[in-house]
């Protein structure tokens, strides 16, 4: 790793030697009133720069590629995005005329394709959420901000973790990119999170659907690609500050972020902390249930006229508690002495055992390089992250992982026919290794190696693109005896696969788009599921694992429809996705085993990985109706239905439909800025197509509401919020919490904790102008 990083850097420094570069400037107006507007963002995603509008409606982007053509965005508050793609060896200069519009975002630019693209001209099924989206609606972490978007779910342990379920697949079936490389933690396991600062995401994109081609093995169900901040132009620093207080669980949440850019010497800095005692539901507080969360990171890259290279350095740990519920003849939960907990205890900062200790750390470094006549993407990753799972002083589980990632892509500039090729490979490795007293999986290493080519046109009205890729992954298991007793025996097994995707968008009118996608996809199935042979405790089962089980492919075809002008948007996208031996974790005719537990006889149900093929399929969509300029009404639904067809029954673990609501009326008020105030309802339907060892959920709805305002304070912008979730305090099951009914032991069958009850959180946020 340390050789590729002094090589590229080496190159980096050549490169500046020889590399010509320009300003782009222009100006940003009105284009019917040709007034100018101020405070314009000016966006170039592929060289990560960007800048504003002045009071005059200019601006000017310094170290811009003299050779090289590159799609600018420009968006302003009440306009629609406009796209344009820039020949910067002959256009220096451009004025960009923005046509008014209820609702901005129509053709927002998508960074999770091979290069900057419109939404309209992008095959594959996107939500994105915004940075003013994630301020608005605060969440717990940063799955539970994500599962806004339509199509998308979490399977959640109270409010310090969620995995995100995408169209019903979930765990290692979806890829999370952050800081340009994939998450590698512990995706196997349900009560596992996502180890990412939930504050350092300028925006997120979901993609839905397999995305094999473009991410390889491991995005069957999609992507959710969380995008950094954009490097700040040529001489500004600036930052922000942010805090949150919620008062179910007292929550409180503080981030700081300072960033800068001197003659092309770019940094970021980012400090979070997040601390919550026990969560309430309606009736009750479940002890031990806080965590806590400190993330610090860091950001230091050149953007030069070569393209840019950035390296990003972040640390994350994260504390959670866990409580294995026990009652006394009373109902009231009680301790491992049998002593009912306090209100100081419920409310106590402080974890007690049993919990879990996660840290994250992670080097990435990103380049875009510009060679010849197209450009190089390079990322590479470096993660460790280690999870202890404590009953006492010492880990009982102990898993540190070790992962190394090389992601390479090489894009040609459009050839004179108007395609566009692209070629890319890919590598990882992990190392994983026990170093606790009990043992779940057995110590492994993997190896995956991915090629792919890809090709792309774009017509005046539409677009084609398709392409192959091959993947190659070998896992390795280690031998454990544990007391004399062989726990898991050595495995050497190799999988392979070739997949592809084409896909075609056509603009039927300038108010209505078609989207057509088909794709296939590859998941090699992991050691866990191979070889786990132990008590899980977190989830309150034992798991054994199949050595034998085959890799899942998955066949998709996704269809979308978007009718949109400048006070209506509706979209519309139908899927279906085949599953080839779908792997999954069953129990079956109630299987029960007994565990000595330091000479007491615990029983855990037992659940073992197996596979058969599955379907899946259903429908996502939106409305958003801005029928004044002061009203404003969005809706989303999704819904999926997947079938075991081996069993004839549910795929367990698939969230029932949902139907997203919200009214928002944005006030004009003397003095303020962006002022809203907003209703939301949000229902979810019951779930009555369950797995065999599953329970059934009853349907519910959730009344929300929020208001905010941006006042100035002098020359600063404060910005405020109180937002409200479950605010009638109903008692409820989600069907993705692993706190519902169903869990299966002698001491308390069936025994469920409602989800967490009416939640009130108070937001400030202050964007910092330094220079």
């Amino acid at each position: 790793m340390n050789r590729i990083l002094y090589s590229l850097a080496l190159f980096l420094c050549v490169s500046n030697t020889y590399a010509a570069d320009i300003t782009f400037s222009g100006k940003i107006i009105d284009a019917q009133t040709k007034e100018v507007l101020p405070g314009a963002n000016i966006t170039i995603q592929d060289l990560r720069v960007s800048t504003i509008s002045d009071m005059n409606g200019k601006f000017s982007l310094n170290r811009i590629p003299e050779n090289g053509k590159f799609l600018v965005q420009v968006s302003y508050l009440g306009y629609k995005y406009l796209n344009k793609t820039i020949d910067f060896a002959t256009t220096q200069s451009f004025v960009f005329e923005l046509q008014q519009s209820r609702i901005e975002a129509n053709e927002v630019v998508l960074t999770g394709t091979v290069t900057g693209a419109d939404n309209k001209k992008n095959s594959t099924s996107v939500g994105v959420l915004s940075h003013d989206e994630m301020l608005n609606r605060p969440a717990t972490n940063l799955i539970d901000a994500v599962s806004k978007v339509a199509g998308v779910t979490q399977i959640s342990t109270g409010q310090a973790i969620s995995k995100p379920v995408i169209r019903g697949l979930s765990f290692n079936r979806i890829v999370t990119i952050s800081d340009g490389v994939k998450q590698q933690g512990q995706q196997w396991g349900d009560e596992h999170g996502i180890e990412i600062d939930q504050f350092s995401a300028d925006r997120v994109e979901v993609l839905r659907g397999a995305a094999s081609l473009l991410y390889g093995a491991d995005a069957l169900g999609g992507v959710i690609n969380i995008l950094e901040p954009l490097t700040v132009n040529d001489g500004v620093i600036k930052g922000e500050l942010l805090s949150n207080y919620s008062t179910n669980g007292g929550l409180s949440s503080n981030s700081a972020m300072l960033t800068g850019n001197t003659n092309g010497f770019v940094w970021r800095g980012r400090a979070t902390y997040k601390n919550a005692y026990s969560f309430k539901t309606p009736d009750y507080y479940l002890p031990n249930s806080g965590f806590n969360e400190t993330s610090l990171s860091a950001m230091l890259g050149l953007n030069k006229s070569w393209g840019y290279s950035h390296v990003n350095i972040s640390s994350f740990k994260n504390n959670i508690g866990f409580y294995d519920p026990e009652l006394d003849g009373n109902g009231n939960f009680i301790d491992e002495g049998g002593n009912p907990f306090t209100n100081s205890d419920l409310k106590s900062r402080t974890l007690a055992l049993p919990n879990q200790q996660i840290s994250h750390f992670k080097v990435a470094s990103n380049s875009n390089i510009l060679l010849g006549k197209g450009s190089l993407k390079l990322d590479l990753g470096y993660q460790n992250n280690i999870r202890k799972e404590f009953e006492d002083v010492d880990p009982a589980l102990f898993f540190d992982l070790n992962s190394y990632s090389v992601d390479a892509k090489y894009i040609q500039n459009s050839s004179a026919n108007g395609w566009q090729p692209v070629v890319g490979l890919s590598a990882d490795y992990q190392n994983s290794l026990n170093k606790g007293e009990e043992f779940l999986v057995p110590d492994y290493n993997n190896v995956g190696l991915g090629v792919f080519y890809y090709m792309k046109k774009d017509f005046a009205k539409s677009s084609f693109n398709f392409g192959l890729r091959y993947d190659y992954r070998k896992n390795t298991g280690k031998q454990l005896f544990d007391e004399g007793v062989e726990k898991f025996s050595a495995f050497k097994t190799d999988f392979s696969n070739l997949s592809g995707a084409v896909g075609y968008t056509h603009q039927i009118s300038d108010k209505l788009n078609f989207k057509a996608n088909l794709s296939s996809g590859f998941r090699a199935p992991n050691p866990a599921e191979q070889a786990s042979n132990g008590v899980h405790e977190g989830t309150f089962r034992y798991e054994v694992g199949d050595n034998n089980l085959k890799s899942e492919k998955s066949y998709q075809a996704d269809l979308s429809l978007q009718y949109s002008v400048s006070n209506f948007d509706f979209s519309l996208s139908i899927y279906n996705n085949y599953m080839k031996d779908y792997i999954y974790l069953g129990q079956n005719n109630g299987e029960t085993i007994t565990v000595d537990h330091n000479g007491i006889m615990d029983v855990y149900p037992l659940f073992r990985y197996q596979q058969d093929d599955a379907n899946f399929y259903g429908s996502d969509a939106s409305l958003i109706f801005h029928p004044f300029e002061f009203l404003h009404f969005e809706n989303t639904f999704s819904y999926v239905y997947a079938q075991n067809l081996g069993l004839k029954e549910a795929v367990p673990f698939i969230p029932a439909a949902s139907l997203k609501n919200e009214i928002q009326i944005e006030p004009n008020i003397k003095g303020l800025k962006r002022s809203y105030f907003s209703v939301g309802l949000e229902s979810n339907f019951a779930q009555d197509r369950i797995a065999n060892f599953e329970s059934r959920t009853a349907a519910y709805t959730l009344l929300q509401a929020g208001i905010g305002t941006q006042i100035a304070i002098g020359k600063q912008n404060v910005r405020f919020n109180i937002s409200a979730n479950n605010l009638l305090d109903k008692r409820y099951y989600n069907h993705l919490s692993r706190y519902k009914p169903g869990r299966l032991d002698e001491t308390n069958p069936n025994f469920g904790i409602y989800n967490p009850g009416r939640n009130i959180t108070f937001g400030l946020y202050v964007p910092l102008n330094i220079k």
